[in-house]
């Protein structure tokens, strides 16, 4: 097999999606839902003249809220990472030989030989130690590095395109058309994230997009009980 079909082949692999991917879809499944929530809670308790103005609110905080707190937790995983790796390099200068054994006996335990596990082991700490260690000891690399920043515009965009789904269904003209338009519109919204998420993940559509509906169904239906409670004690 060419050195080009091999890389064509591990280009069909979704692991190097797995950081945007994961705050894309929790960015919009949370727009959607929270702001289509926000909207059919705030229609359940009849205060018709919040329902734009709070839709509008909802989307702004949420996608904020939701690039800062991305940033905080990834930026996080980084500093671990950051940590592991310093950590890594004073072992291999104290106990070179005893990383090297180290080495041996993760490649053993993954059902290599003894002879060819030491073998390997010797041929990846003289080409590169501490990458060999970073991989095969911490499971670190480059398709699956924290990415902060990346992880906190994804969630920002993603948020803002899900929140503006159930926005659009505020504009309907009464309560009743609103709460109809506002939830319409965002079960097309979960739809149609659960196909795409499905799609660019590789996974099952049918489950997938269940899976994103009954959630976000979950979380309406119980908010708007919120909102008729408030509604009906006159909060």
């Amino acid at each position: 097999m060419s050195l080009e079909a091999i890389q064509k082949r591990n280009e069909d692999h979704k692991s190097h999606r797995a950081g945007w991917l994961r705050a894309a879809v929790l960015g919009v499944n949370d727009g959607l839902v929270s702001t289509a929530s926000l909207m059919i809670g705030i229609v359940s308790a009849g205060k018709n003249d919040f329902v734009v103005t709070a839709g509008a609110a909802a989307i702004a905080a949420g996608a904020m809220s939701m690039a800062v707190g991305e940033y905080v937790s990834v930026r996080s995983q980084n500093d671990i990472e950051e940590s592991d790796r310093l950590l890594e390099i004073e072992h291999l200068k104290e106990d070179p030989a005893g990383e090297l054994e180290e080495l041996t006996q993760i490649y053993q335990a993954r059902g290599i030989s003894r002879a060819l596990a030491e073998k390997i082991a010797a041929e990846l700490h003289a080409h590169d130690a501490l990458a060999a260690h970073l991989r095969d000891e911490l499971g670190q690399n480059e398709a699956t590095k924290a990415r902060p920043l990346q992880a906190a515009i994804a969630s920002a965009l993603s948020f803002t395109a899900g929140g503006l789904i159930p926005f659009l269904g505020a504009f309907a003209p009464g309560l009743g058309e609103k709460a109809i338009s506002i939830i319409g519109f965002s079960f097309l919204g979960l739809v149609a994230a659960g196909v795409v998420s499905a799609k660019t993940a590789g996974a099952k559509v049918g489950r997938t997009t269940l899976r994103i509906v009954m959630g976000g169904a979950l979380g309406m239906a119980i908010t708007a009980g919120v909102g008729q409670i408030a509604h009906i004690s006159g909060i």
